[in-house]
């Protein structure tokens, strides 16, 4: 199987539609063993939904801002396994008043929590399991995924979220730069607009959303997180054992056009 015996952190699963879970289920599916993180009453929420997965999963506390709590995952995990081939960082945030149609008039402080909830989170994670993580890439080699909504874009409603974005972006070259000794790979997949808690929390999601099935060259559906979670398990496996800084769209070819494609017919 794609991920057997493979070892993978994955954050981020709240509830059964988020693209979280859908990288852990397909990540068990292939022979992965995982662990979850969520934060603060999360866990509870995420363990419950874990009993869903085909195999239940542990679930630990970790806010991605608090070292101290990365501390304790990396811990955790080396005593565990003692290596971890896998991370995925499914984890972004930013104030209501950040977000739709707020930009020019978003506060510092504001700005600053998305920055470093949604960007700046994905380095201090990676260094926080670098321990673990390098043990794996000396041992075939290691990755770690991020998921972004494209960042090369100003979206609707999406404001200093996608400045957000566009940020882990960079972060996710500087990263492969940086980690690439260790064998350890960065990358980032782009996914269309998922019906997800998350994304439903976005004001005016369906401003985006809305035209994505006309537009897509491939029928995409907001519901079904699956490919975007093949993606990811295929990052963390060693047939991806050559690609690193890349930013990999999984949108039904959205991202391609120029000009809006002809509406498919009904």
């Amino acid at each position: 199987m794609l991920l057997d015996g493979k070892k993978l952190l994955i954050t981020g699963v709240l509830t059964d539609d988020s693209i979280a879970f859908a990288v852990a289920k397909v990540a068990q599916e292939n022979g992965a063993e995982i662990l979850l993180t969520n934060v603060g009453r999360g866990v509870r929420l995420t363990e419950k939904v874990a009993r869903k997965l085909p195999t239940p999963s542990d679930v630990m506390q970790m806010d991605v801002n608090n070292s101290d709590d990365v501390a304790a995952v990396a811990s955790e995990v080396m005593d565990r396994w003692g290596r971890l081939d896998g991370v995925l960082h499914s984890i972004g945030f930013a104030p209501q008043d950040a977000l739709g149609g707020n930009f020019l008039t978003a506060p510092w402080e504001s700005v600053a929590v998305a920055f470093q909830t949604s960007a700046y989170s994905l380095k201090g994670l990676s260094v926080g399991l670098l321990e673990p993580l390098k043990i794996a890439g000396a041992d075939g080699g290691a990755s770690v995924v991020s998921l972004t909504f494209d960042g090369r874009f100003a979206w609707p409603i999406y404001d200093w979220m996608g400045v957000a974005k566009a940020g882990l972006e960079s972060i996710t070259r500087y990263l492969a730069r940086d980690l690439g000794e260790h064998a350890i790979r960065v990358n980032t997949v782009s996914a269309g607009p998922i019906r997800t808690l998350a994304g439903k929390s976005i004001p005016g999601f369906d401003t985006i959303s809305g035209a994505w099935s006309q537009r897509a060259p491939l029928t995409w559906s907001l519901t079904d997180a699956t490919p975007v979670g093949q993606m990811c398990c295929f990052l963390m496996s060693d047939w991806a054992s050559m690609t690193t800084g890349e930013l990999i769209h999984v949108d039904g070819g959205y991202h391609a056009l120029g000009a809006d494609f002809k509406p498919r017919e009904e």
